[in-house]
């Protein structure tokens, strides 16, 4: 099904709706989706050891010249 098809279908059901029981059709807009931020994972003690022994290592390999 289309979405024409899903528009033209909602029509023909609040149509009849209001002609057969007399009721009222309202339509509200779409409600927006949540906002989705990304989760962000706290970095522990082994996680900021490793990382700072990485920039060491990256700090030594740039200070010693190429054989």
């Amino acid at each position: 099904m289309t979405k024409d098809e899903l528009r033209a279908e909602l029509e023909r059901q609040a149509k009849r709706y209001q002609d057969i029981y007399g009721g009222e059709v309202t339509q509200y807009a779409a409600q927006p989706e949540p906002e989705k931020r990304p989760w962000r994972k706290r970095k522990s003690l082994l996680d900021e050891a490793f990382q700072a022994e990485l920039d060491k290592a990256k700090k030594l390999s740039a200070e010693q010249p190429p054989e």
